[in-house]
């Protein structure tokens, strides 16, 4: 509960995270039946890159590198949607900007100061809710939602050391209550042991048609330092494996510093 987002607001696994996150919510809006967000680990909603995150300066390598200038077509959405929006936007606000009228936020966070600066940007917005709560309790209270249709975002801060065990549990007990959802679940690569932990205790549940999109800056051999990061993805919508690569190596493109390694992936999980 410690955890402050706002220290890291734009680094490149944000820049990651919320270009994907965009495509996600387009794709889910191909369909014209309505459709819930629920973002599990929300955070503060939108962050002041003057403020907090300029003590730590990730932003400088990270959504620093992608504005200003024409944007490569792949991120040209999602740039669009950092440049309305105004302040560094976190995954509720970008979520609540592309809902259409007959869709849902449901936006928590445990965080006491996160959880009431949420609740102020929402305040008036009928389609958002927002709950201070943990965000785990979060997938069996609101799962499965009556539109039957949810994209939900879980995005813990991986402060307790086994927070990747815990995800994989929350994810296969959320798909056992909810198996047509669609999820996507970040995570951190510093080292590959635990990533390939995580994933092989996915394919061992009963999770389907999962996908790992993974972004390399450099190798992941060093676990002192945040060497890339992954997006688990269930059930993804149509076209991922056309669509998201380029958006990858877009943003490998401006973010990558050329170090060893660098790289951008889609791994199979587990089958249909």
């Amino acid at each position: 509960m410690n955890y402050r987002h706002a220290f890291h607001a734009g680094n490149f696994a944000d820049c990651v995270k919320h270009a994907v996150l965009v495509w996600l919510l387009r794709a889910m809006a191909r369909k014209p039946k309505p459709f819930l967000v629920l973002d599990t680990h929300a955070g503060a909603g939108a962050y002041e890159l003057s403020g907090e995150a300029e003590r730590t300066g990730e932003w400088r390598q990270g959504i620093a590198r992608l504005l200003g200038g024409t944007p490569p077509a792949p991120l040209a959405d999602f740039l669009g949607v950092v440049e309305k929006l105004g302040l560094y936007p976190g995954s509720p606000s970008i979520a609540a900007a592309l809902l259409r009228p007959s869709d849902r936020l449901i936006a928590c966070e445990l965080h006491p100061e996160d959880a009431a600066a949420l609740r102020r940007s929402f305040a008036r917005n009928p389609q958002a809710g927002v709950h201070h709560r943990n965000g785990y309790e979060a997938l069996g209270a609101f799962l499965p939602p009556p539109e039957r249709r949810a994209l939900i975002l879980i995005d813990p801060p991986y402060e307790d050391p086994d927070e990747f065990s815990t995800l994989a549990a929350h994810l296969a007990s959320a798909y056992a209550r909810f198996p047509s959802g669609v999820f996507m679940a970040w995570y951190p690569i510093k080292h590959r042991a635990p990533v390939r932990a995580f994933h092989e205790s996915l394919r061992a549940g009963p999770v389907r048609d999962a996908v790992a999109a993974e972004f390399l800056l450099r190798a992941d051999l060093d676990p002192s330092r945040l060497n890339g990061c992954g997006l688990l993805l269930i059930n993804p919508p149509w076209r991922l494996a056309e669509e998201v690569p380029p958006i990858l190596d877009a943003l490998l493109a401006r973010l990558s510093d050329g170090e060893a390694g660098a790289s951008t992936s889609l791994l199979r999980i587990a089958d249909e």
